[in-house]
């Protein structure tokens, strides 16, 4: 049994959409889509596997508060890969 990410929306207008993560060790986003560019902003550092829609995964090394943008279209799923809880804030740009 997987172990899911916890989302809490904590700003949700016709603007934006702002999310907060929190994933225990090897919790999962689940497969989705972005609608809208975003951008996710660690707080905490650690190691996400990323898995894209064709089944490849890559790890990625975030650094608590350097920040990255993606374009909508993004597909994935993203585990928490670290030993410890790890926390990001995305927002999503409607």
């Amino acid at each position: 049994m997987s172990v899911e990410a916890v989302p809490t929306v904590q700003v949700d207008n016709d603007r934006v959409r702002v999310t907060e993560w929190r994933f225990a060790p090897g919790a999962a986003t689940g497969w989705h889509k972005h609608d809208f560019d975003y951008v996710v902003v660690p707080g905490t550092t650690g190691t996400l596997k990323l898995v894209d829609g064709e089944g490849k995964a890559i790890f990625a090394d975030l650094t608590a508060g350097v920040s990255y943008y993606r374009q909508a279209g993004v597909e994935h799923d993203v585990i928490n890969a670290s030993d410890h809880e790890f926390v990001f804030v995305e927002v999503e740009m409607k």
